[in-house]
């Protein structure tokens, strides 16, 4: 049996997430985002010392900061079926609110949050599929109002 190089449903780019908190961001994660505990390695202090959790079709990993590790929050964009749904159910997780639901000029319905350990997390359900032409013509509307 030949190895891949890539683990069986790993990407080629895998969103690492070292937090101060990361028992507390796994059970945020499972309850906002319905994300499914693929791996959960403890330390002997009860830290996550690695963990891999899985969210529609994607990976994200997590792991405590240490010593040697800082903290470094992240920013993920989600794409999900209902944006103001998943944004409800985020806040009742525990996240802070960064922007509420709206539609964009870009062809998106998005929402923003803060998980409780600070990384942000930018919910978008795809509404529009926008030739090049549009977005440009969409984007320069934009521009002259502000």
């Amino acid at each position: 049996m030949t190895v891949q190089f890539i683990p069986d449903g790993f990407h080629t780019v895998t969103p690492y997430l070292t937090v101060q908190g990361a028992n507390q961001l796994l059970e945020f994660v499972k309850t906002a985002f319905d994300a499914e505990e693929v791996l959960c390695m403890k330390q002997p202090d009860g830290m996550i010392g690695r963990a891999a959790v899985r969210i529609g079709d994607s990976l994200v990993e997590l792991a405590e900061a240490k010593a040697d590790w800082a903290p470094m929050p992240g920013a993920i964009h989600l794409y999900v079926s209902d944006t103001d749904a998943v944004y409800q159910r985020a806040l009742q997780a525990g996240a802070t609110s960064l922007q509420a639901p709206q539609d964009m000029y870009y062809g998106e319905r998005g929402a923003a949050v803060k998980d409780p350990v600070g990384n942000h997390w930018y919910i978008a359900t795809h509404t529009e599929n926008l030739s090049p032409e549009e977005l440009a013509k969409r984007e320069a509307a934009l521009l002259k109002q502000q």
